[in-house]
Order: structure tokens, then C-alpha cells, then sequence
């Protein structure tokens, strides 16, 4: 099993802890800062031990893996923007405290700055620097330096939303699975309401592990609930959405955990979802299903897809150091007219299907008018349409 390498500071060491903290110089961050805390701080970055130092940035930029303990995937940058001026203040500091709204919230320690080398990093990680890009302007409108550093976190991270109960760290949610018994775990990661062809493929892999001999399959339904772009359904609706889904019984409440993954949405394709895989996959889960274009998003000037929409999960069935999680490759599931309900998509009797898109499902809950019979839990969609009314009435 992946080791998980929290970074909250022992009980017996807090006092001294915060005491130091108070004393020491502070850097502000942001809440986009203050999600990544999160992340390494409950160990989903496991090994870090903080902020990417300039060493792990290159190796994850360059090769997607951190080398130094062998080959552990990691795709994805976790780095601390500072601006040119915070860092000529705080070079040379031993310590410096992280600072949120106010609040000192972790130490980070041994300090090293390095260029911000923005284009590069965007160019890599994303495969395009076009500034348009939701998260890139997020990087490019951030400081020219990167800090790494171990980072002492003092207190769990509450966001006090109504929503904390549901932020499992990875260690909790392996807790659970051991209570229920779980002889295979089965990862869902989305970003966007649930939909009947979403439950089709979690039932049908429940389904087929159980063919497999598993007696005990347990779904993690996973949803991102760090910062998503501005059009996205947010965390609280979505939450309201799923737990729909589990009221009418199109997934099953016995042997599904819902939870959320503190990670911030980068929207950078066959990259990030390594990173989403990886994860899960640190938290205790040993199946993992791809969908259609995973991390994907049209691109901001062209509108076509960014990214092929099959290579994420092609990308995912090759990566190396993901050992001990199977990847269950996506099926395209489409609205069959003729049964009225989702269905596997089949090219002989495709004249059969209807592929419901995600604008054409907005547009829909935007006029208050129902989707076709089977396409989504009827409560479900009721919160849907609810959150867009509410979109038209702020206008």
C-alpha cells in the first residue's frame, strides 16, 4: 500500500509549534495557495514534504515522475508563487510563516527560491501558454519566483462551508474503507453534476469486478473541490446533486463513499489526470475509471477540444510508478432512444443514440425543461435546474 506522508504537526509539538509561528515572518497566500496547503498537508502529494524545491519541479516537469525514491508519479507542479518583493524579503530566513486571511497557518522551513519560469512551465504542463486558459492566467498573473520548502501545517483545514464532514483526508477515507470491508476500491473523479451514463459506468464496473470474484467493491465517488472555472457547477450544488443520486438509489448508498478531493481543477488534460489517479490511488483506491476526455476543456480561442479526447486515458494505461491501481478504460455511454435510459453506445445501431452535451444539458436546465426520460435522477436534475434559476436570478 502508498505510505501517506501527512505534514500537520504532532499534538505533542503544536505549542512549540505556534509559538515559533508568531514570532516568524509571514508570507500572505491565497486561497488557490491555501487548496495546496490542503492537499500536501493531508498527504494526497505523498512523498512531498512541501512545496516542490527546484530539484522535484524539474524532475515532475521534465520526466512526470519524482525520481529521488524511485519512480512515484507525479505529473503536476505543486509549487508557491512569490512575488519579487516578498522574496527579497524573506531570502536569507531560516522559516517564514503561511499566512491565510489572517490567520498563520503552517510554517515552511529551509526555504529556496527559484525562477518562475512561467511560459516554460505552461508550455509543459499544459501543452499551450495561452493566456486565456482559466489556470494559466492564474499563473501568469502570479509572482516570478517559485518557493519549496517543508512545510509544518498547525491545524487541520476547515473551509467552513457546510461541506467539511465530506473532506476525508487519505487516511480517514482507507480507515472507512477498512469498516465496510472493501475488498476493491473503485475511484470515480469528476468535476460536474452526475449524470445516468456517469452511474453506467460505475455500475458496470462494480459489476464487473464482482464477475472478478470481489465480494465486497466499494465506489469512492470523488468529486474536485478545489477552484474550478467560473462556468463549472460549484462544490455545494454538486454535492447537493450527488447526494440525489444516492437518494433515488442510482448508485448504491451500502457500498459508496462520498467524498472531496481538495485539489484545485488545472485543466490540463492527459497531465493532470495522472495526478487525479495517483491520488486516489494514495488514499487506498486500486481501480480507477478514465472517462472521455479527462481534465479536458475546449480551447479558449479555438473552441476545439484542448486535448485528444481519447489520450487521457491511453496516457493513464502507460504511466509509469502508478503500480498498485488498474485502470478501467472508458466506455462511451450515450441516451439509447428506443430504451430511454443510457446505454453503452454501439456504432451498428447508432441511429439509436443521442449524445447529450454538456452545453446542450446547461441549456436545458437554464429553461427549466426536463432532459430525455432515463438521462438523470429526476432529483437530480431538479437541483440542477434549481442552481441555474438562481444563476438567471443574480444576473
Amino acid at each position: 500500500m502508498e505510505e501517506v506522508n501527512e505534514l500537520f504537526v504532532s499534538e505533542n509539538k503544536l505549542n512549540l509549534a505556534i509559538a515559533d509561528a508568531n514570532t516568524l515572518p509571514t508570507l500572505s497566500i491565497t486561497k488557490l495557495d491555501m487548496q495546496w496547503v490542503q492537499v500536501l498537508a493531508e498527504g494526497w502529494a505523498s512523498p512531498l514534504k512541501g512545496f516542490m524545491r527546484e530539484r522535484e519541479f524539474l524532475q515532475v516537469l521534465h520526466f512526470g515522475t519524482l525520481l529521488d525514491g524511485g519512480t512515484i508519479n507525479l505529473s503536476v507542479p505543486i509549487v508557491l508563487p512569490v512575488s519579487t518583493e516578498m522574496k527579497e524579503r524573506l531570502d536569507g530566513c531560516a522559516a517564514f510563516a503561511l499566512e491565510f486571511k489572517g490567520r498563520r497557518v503552517a510554517i515552511l522551513r529551509n526555504p529556496e527560491f527559484y525562477e518562475h519560469r512561467k511560459e516554460e512551465r505552461c508550455s509543459r504542463q499544459w501543452g499551450t501558454s495561452c493566456p486565456q486558459h482559466p489556470y494559466i492566467k492564474m499563473v501568469m498573473e502570479g509572482g516570478d519566483w517559485l518557493v519549496g520548502g517543508d512545510l509544518e501545517v498547525l491545524e487541520r483545514i476547515k473551509w467552513n462551508d457546510g461541506l467539511d464532514h465530506y473532506r476525508l483526508t487519505p487516511r480517514e477515507l482507507k480507515q472507512k474503507f477498512k469498516e465496510m470491508k472493501a475488498d476493491a476500491i473503485f475511484a470515480f473523479q469528476l468535476r460536474n453534476p452526475v449524470h445516468n451514463g456517469h452511474a453506467l459506468l460505475m455500475q458496470d464496473t462494480k459489476r464487473r469486478l464482482l464477475d472478478r470474484g470481489y465480494k465486497r467493491p466499494v465506489l469512492l465517488l470523488h468529486p474536485l473541490g478545489g477552484w474550478t472555472k467560473d462556468d463549472d457547477v460549484p462544490l455545494e450544488w454538486r454535492m447537493k446533486q450527488h447526494a440525489a443520486v444516492l437518494d433515488e438509489g442510482v448508485l448504491d448508498p451500502a457500498s459508496t463513499i462520498v467524498a472531496i478531493f481538495p485539489s484545485p481543477m488545472m485543466y490540463a488534460g492527459p497531465t493532470e489526470v495522472q495526478w487525479h489517479c495517483r491520488a486516489r490511488m494514495i488514499a487506498g483506491a486500486n481501480f480507477y475509471i478514465v472517462g472521455r476526455d479527462p481534465a479536458g476543456m475546449p480551447h479558449p480561442e479555438t473552441k476545439k477540444d484542448l486535448y485528444e479526447p481519447t489520450h487521457g486515458g491511453k496516457v493513464l494505461t502507460m504511466a509509469p510508478g502508478l503500480t498498485s491501481v488498474e485502470i478501467i478504460p472508458f466506455r462511451v455511454a450515450a441516451y439509447n432512444k428506443a430504451k430511454k435510459a443510457m446505454d453503452f453506445y454501439d456504432k451498428e445501431r447508432h441511429d439509436e443514440f443521442d449524445f447529450i452535451s454538456g452545453t446542450r444539458m446547461r441549456k436545458l436546465a437554464r429553461s427549466g425543461e426536463n432532459p430525455p426520460d432515463g438521462f438523470m435522477a429526476p432529483k437530480a436534475w431538479k437541483i440542477l435546474t434549481e442552481y441555474y434559476t438562481s444563476l438567471q436570478k443574480d444576473q
